[in-house]
């Protein structure tokens, strides 16, 4: 008896606990387990809206989408929609979504022309900050078309011309919007820096030209030495003697540019002297030597000697000594080689009539009298040597 009493209340109990148990889970709840991943699912409750709305995932929010974006809304509304969603973008420095709601809105083709202005104005300042400086002045253009005097065009117009370094232009634009607003702020400034960077191009220029000028002068001036002195430049070879240059001060300026790693050139003194930059050629070592400014009445005696003063690492036979070398340019038209004292100035080697200064620079061979090196060198050339 006492046993079956107990099972009694007991089922009392349970039935009693029963009515606190609450109803069952209903269909779609929140799951225990991943309710923060399904509650961010929620439009209301989206920490971040999607960059493309798919319906099947997130079919709560296309339906939202169809209602704000309804095409039965006339294109007013339609425009007004996308400025309003450009504007949120815009704030929160989404430039590149603002253009594109931006372009939606003027897409719709709305009779509102100051809605009209306003998205171009509104699209040409995301533009401005995404570094689209050209896209944005063609749409504060087409702004002002629809109303010359709207002051934000006019100011953002101002910017972008700065921007580009049109300064006079944006001079213009700002002396335009002062006249309708003379104390607006942005202009006052923006028209402040236009007025100082154009004044300092302009002194730039001026600056650049005068430059320019005295370097024409120069290179006439050595070009004219060059010329009384009967010293060829050539680019290449002429196979008639008669033609060196057409005019060589036409090929000149060109003629000058010396093409050695230093960037050295031939320059003339106060004194009316020329100094050329010369490179020496070792074809038995395959080394050089170079030096930047020869004067052309110094004798290549002078500088041998310098140059050897010390044996360079590579003549191991220390067989170049000063007195044992020979000079000689090659004359790569008629294939010759043309011997050159080593006791003839710079100046008498240029004056030979063989001799033609390429890119700027004088180019000599050295060799070694007698050497073996010299006699294959040679071999099947022409060698027009000193008597």
């Amino acid at each position: 008896m006492a046993e079956e009493a107990a099972e009694e209340h007991e089922g009392d109990l349970d039935a009693f606990l029963d009515k606190f148990r609450g109803p069952q889970r209903y269909d779609g709840a929140l799951s225990p387990d991943s309710w923060e991943q399904e509650f961010d699912k929620i439009p209301m409750f989206m920490k971040k809206a999607p960059s493309e709305i798919d319906s099947e995932q997130h079919p709560d929010l296309a339906c939202l989408q169809s209602i704000i974006f309804d095409e039965e809304q006339t294109p007013e509304a339609q425009a007004t929609t996308y400025k309003n969603e450009g504007n949120d973008y815009f704030k929160e420095k989404d430039y590149k979504k603002a253009v594109i709601s931006y372009t939606e809105g003027l897409k719709k083709k709305c009779s509102d022309q100051n809605l009209n202005v306003m998205l171009l104005t509104n699209r040409a300042a995301a533009q401005f900050y995404l570094g689209n400086c050209r896209s944005a002045l063609n749409d504060v253009v087409t702004a002002r078309k629809l109303k010359p005097d709207h002051l934000k065009a006019i100011v953002r117009g101002a910017l972008c011309h700065l921007e580009l370094r049109h300064f006079h232009e944006a001079l213009t634009w700002c002396d335009e919007g002062l006249k309708i607003d003379p104390k607006q702020k942005k202009l006052l400034e923006t028209r402040i820096k236009a007025d100082r960077l154009k004044r300092t191009e302009e002194r730039d220029l001026r600056k650049a030209k005068l430059q320019e000028k005295k370097e024409l002068s120069r290179k006439e001036a050595i070009l004219k030495a060059i010329r009384d002195r009967n010293i060829k430049l050539s680019l290449a070879s002429s196979k008639d003697d008669s033609i060196i240059s057409t005019d060589l001060a036409e090929m000149s300026l060109d003629g000058l540019s010396s093409e050695n790693v230093s960037g050295a050139k031939v320059s003339l003194d106060d004194n009316g002297n020329l100094t050329w930059p010369v490179l020496f050629l070792y074809p038995e070592h395959g080394q050089t030597d170079f030096i930047a400014a020869f004067h052309e009445e110094s004798r290549f005696i002078d500088h041998l000697m310098v140059m050897f003063e010390d044996l360079p690492p590579w003549d191991i036979e220390e067989k170049y000594i000063p007195s044992e070398l020979e000079l000689y340019y090659e004359d790569e038209e008629r294939a010759e080689m043309y011997q050159v004292d080593t006791q003839a100035t710079l100046l008498a080697a240029l004056q030979q009539q063989r001799y033609f200064v390429k890119t700027g620079t004088p180019t000599f061979l050295v060799l070694v009298k007698h050497s073996p090196f010299s006699t294959n060198y040679f071999f099947g050339k022409k060698v027009h040597r000193l008597k």
